[in-house]
C-alpha cells in the first residue's frame, strides 16, 4: 500500500517560513493535503500561510521554537486537538553555522544541536505515538543535508548535527519496521535558500571576503528548493528510506561510499581553493 494521494492528508511542516520548508508547504497546498506549519520567524510565517490558503489548502499556522521544549509540547497538543494524528511529519527546521571548529565557540555547538537534533526528536517522539496508534500509512520525514554523509571542512559541527539526524531516521526506521510508519530522510546539498545569511551563522573568524564568496555559491550554484520539495512529496510518495537532491549531493554521496581517500583530497581541496584552510 502507497500513499499514492495526498488529498486531505493531514502534514506538518517545521521551519516553513522560508526555503525548503516554504516551497514544501506550497508543493503540498497544490496536492491538496491539510496543513499544519510551524516557525519561530511569526512575519516569515504569516507570508506562507497566506501563500498556502490561496491554493485552497486548511492550514493552521503557529509561531514555535522547536528548541523549546515546553512549546513543542504546546504545539503537539494544540495540533492533536485541532487536527488528529498526522499523515506526514516533515521535520524541516534548521540552521547552519560554518567555521573552523577551534574557533567556534561552544554556544555554537548547543544552538545548533537544540535546533538541528533535539528539534527532529522532539518532533518524532511528541507527534509519532498518535501516528501508530491511528493506524493507516504514515510517514515521517527528517531532513538532514549532504553534509550529514559527505563533511567537509569548517562544516565539521553542522555535519555533527546532520550524521545525528541521518543516524537516528535510519535506526528510527528500524525501531518502526512493524508499524504502519515509514521514514524519509532527506540529505539537500547546497540549495538556493537564506541558510547562510542569518545571524550567527557564520564564525566571527571568517573574512568577509569568504563570507560574501560562501554566501554567493548558494545564491548562483544552489538548487532551488522548489526541487527538493517536489524531490521530499515524491519520495513520500514512492516510500524512499532516502532522498538525495541538490548541487553536487549525489556525486558526493558515490564518490565519498566508493573511494573515501579520494573524497577527503577533494574535500580538503576545494575548501583550500574558498580559502578556508
Amino acid at each position: 500500500m502507497s500513499m499514492k494521494n495526498l488529498a486531505g492528508k493531514n502534514v506538518l511542516i517545521t521551519g516553513a517560513g522560508s526555503g525548503i520548508g516554504r516551497s514544501t508547504a506550497l508543493a503540498f497546498a497544490r496536492h491538496g493535503a491539510k496543513l499544519v506549519l510551524s516557525d519561530i520567524n511569526q512575519t516569515n510565517l504569516a507570508t506562507v500561510e497566506r501563500e498556502v490558503t490561496s491554493l485552497g489548502a486548511a492550514c493552521l499556522a503557529l509561531t514555535v521554537n522547536v528548541a523549546d521544549d515546553n512549546a513543542m509540547r504546546a504545539f503537539a497538543d494544540e495540533v492533536h486537538a485541532k487536527f488528529g494524528a498526522l499523515d506526514v511529519l516533515i521535520n524541516n527546521a534548521g540552521i547552519a553555522y560554518c567555521g573552523n571548529f577551534l574557533d567556534s565557540p561552544p554556544e555554537s555547538w548547543q544552538r545548533l544541536y537544540d535546533v538541528n537534533v533535539k528539534g527532529v526528536l522532539s518532533g518524532c517522539y511528541l507527534f509519532l505515538p498518535k501516528m501508530i496508534a491511528a493506524g493507516g500509512l504514515r510517514r515521517v520525514v527528517n531532513i538532514a543535508s549532504a553534509n550529514g554523509f559527505a563533511p567537509l571542512p569548517t562544516l565539521a559541527v553542522y555535519s555533527a548535527s546532520k550524521f545525528a539526524v541521518l543516524g537516528f531516521s535510519e535506526a528510527l526506521s528500524m525501531e518502526l519496521e512493524d508499524t504502519n510508519v515509514g521514514v524519509t530522510v532527506v540529505c539537500p546539498g547546497a540549495i538556493n535558500t537564506a541558510i547562510t545569511t542569518g545571524a550567527n551563522v557564520i564564525a566571527p573568524s571568517v573574512p568577509e571576503a569568504q563570507k560574501l564568496r560562501l554566501q554567493g555559491y548558494y545564491r548562483n550554484k544552489g538548487t532551488s528548493p522548489d526541487l527538493v520539495a517536489d524531490a521530499i512529496v515524491e519520495g513520500i510518495i514512492s516510500e524512499r528510506g532516502m532522498v538525495v537532491v541538490g548541487t553536487s549531493a549525489r556525486p558526493s554521496y558515490h564518490v565519498k561510499r566508493l573511494f573515501p581517500s579520494l573524497y577527503r583530497k577533494f574535500a580538503i581541496a576545494t575548501s583550500r581553493k574558498m580559502g578556508f584552510l
